[in-house]
């Protein structure tokens, strides 16, 4: 459960940050344009990659203690860079900006899929992040993980989405984004300390 629970609030906390695929959802909800079919794509492509995320680490389990040294120390860098991100994004204002979309069902999931896989982030996010912090698991706590973070996703794109008018009159105040990011800042803070203690165990072993 606790598994459940950690991939739920870890997701959640990584797709929080305001983007361009959030900003599309947000627009189209307030339009009302094919809103099931959009956050239906959003949200089953957030669970193929948190699948392939852990699905990657997992056959990675088998590999050297260099090599998860090795993807320890990228996401070290990485989780700090995304911190540091966080940080800058305080003093910025999030907005929404007008975007003239097509009608048509065709262009409207095109877009989404660009949206979503031509973002590197959203990459990083599930397979660099969540496959690393889940690769210790066991294959049924990976499970359980991996439930929690798409269970995650699933909410947030249909809420987003069916709930745009709703969102729209808070996403453009800069003070709810910013207690949004000093959450993702708090919570990706413990995250990397957790895996800068695992790495330093993972040296001590590999130097033993």
């Amino acid at each position: 459960m606790e598994n459940i629970i950690l991939g739920f609030l870890t997701g959640g906390s990584l797709i929080l940050a305001i983007g361009p695929q959030n900003l599309f959802v947000i627009e189209q909800g307030l339009k009302k344009n094919f809103i099931f079919t959009i956050t239906t794509i959003c949200a089953v492509s957030d669970v193929l990659l948190i699948s392939l995320g852990i699905f990657v680490y997992h056959i990675i389990d088998f590999i050297s203690l260099e090599v998860k040294i090795i993807l320890n120390i990228i996401l070290i860098l990485f989780l700090t860079k995304f911190i540091i991100g966080k940080f800058k994004d305080l003093i910025k204002n999030q907005i929404i900006e007008n975007v003239n979309q097509s009608q048509n069902v065709k262009s409207i999931v095109l877009k989404t899929l660009g949206f979503t896989y031509l973002n590197p982030h959203v990459y990083s996010d599930t397979v660099l992040i969540l496959g690393n912090l889940s690769k210790n698991f066991i294959l049924q706590d990976k499970l359980f993980f991996a439930i929690g973070a798409s269970f995650a996703s699933i909410i947030y794109f249909y809420s987003l989405g069916y709930m745009s008018s709703f969102f729209s009159k808070f996403i453009r105040r800069q003070y709810i984004w910013r207690c949004i990011n000093i959450f993702i800042i708090v919570f990706m803070t413990i995250l990397l300390i957790y895996i800068i203690n695992d790495t330093i165990q993972s040296l001590e072993n590999y130097f033993k």
